[in-house]
Order: C-alpha cells, then structure tokens, then sequence
C-alpha cells in the first residue's frame, strides 16, 4: 500500500484507493460543540441523536463501552455582512450554548 503525501497544503492527503484520509480537527475544547451518542434503535443510514455527553472523552468511552459511535454537532446560523465593497454577503456565525440553567 502506497500513501502519497499532498502535493500543496489545499491538496489533501490521500490513502489507498484515494480515500481522503486527512480529517479536519477542532478544539476539544471548543465551546460550541456539543457531544452525542445514537439514539437507541436508530440506523446508521438515519441517525437520530440521543444522550448529550458533557464533553469529547466523555462519547469517547461511553462509545467505546457500547461499541458504537458518537456524533459531534456544530450549530451556525446565517448572518449578513456587508464587506468593504458594500455588498452583502451571508457568511455563518457559530451559535453559543446556553449554560442549564438549575
């Protein structure tokens, strides 16, 4: 098996069968993520989100222990902004998560 390394930094690595096998990666710490496991009963073709985990390791071992996956959720919405040739342009905006409130 032959892996070929990129040949510019926009070009992503490939693997075999040229699968990209370069995977973005954010902050585990990041704020607006939100942690998941599958609903009980769903399919990996319909996934629907069950058990909110507090934080990356915590779906990392309750994953591994079920033997299932996790899902990381990104939530944007679309705002507009007017860049300096005065044309808007809707560019997304992350949205924070509320603290529970007790």
């Amino acid at each position: 098996m032959e892996t070929r390394a990129p040949a510019s930094p926009a070009e992503p690595a490939t693997g075999p069968g040229g699968a990209n096998t370069r995977r973005g990666r954010r902050n585990p710490r990041d704020p607006n993520l939100r942690y998941f496991l599958p609903k009980p009963g769903s399919s990996p073709t319909r996934p629907e989100l069950g058990q909110e985990m507090a934080s990356e390791g915590e779906a990392l071992i309750e994953a591994f222990k079920s033997g299932q996956t996790f899902f990381t959720l990104a939530v944007w919405k679309s705002v507009p902004e007017v860049n300096g040739g005065g044309s808007p342009v809707i560019v997304k905006q992350t949205v924070v998560q509320k603290p529970a409130q007790s």
